[in-house]
């Protein structure tokens, strides 16, 4: 029953400064597609969780960077490029009064 264990850690203490949740719509709904975008997510380190979802969207992110600058870089130069993405929308988190991930 237990799947493991985690440490929580301290993200200013690791440079993290910005944490975002990010929606993620596809241009096509194909396992290829699909199978393609999951590749190329599990190779980015500032995606935290990664979640196929229903609704309007294919995909929810949990993204976290050193700064908004560092976001901005990773949105568009590795995240805005991947050809199977057709919608982003980002939804920066400001404080987290309840988190129950660890």
């Amino acid at each position: 029953m237990i799947r493991g264990y985690r440490a929580v850690l301290d993200a200013g203490r690791m440079g993290v400064g910005f944490v975002a949740y990010v929606t993620v719509g596809l241009g096509t709904h194909t396992k290829a597609a699909q199978e393609a975008f999951e590749r190329a997510i599990a190779r980015a380190e500032e995606v935290r969780e990664c979640h196929n979802i229903t609704g309007t969207v294919e995909y929810l992110l949990r993204v976290e960077a050193a700064d908004l600058a560092a976001y901005k870089h990773w949105h568009t130069e590795v995240l805005g490029v991947l050809p199977q993405v057709r919608s982003i929308t980002t939804f920066v988190v400001m404080g987290s009064p309840k988190d129950e991930r660890a």
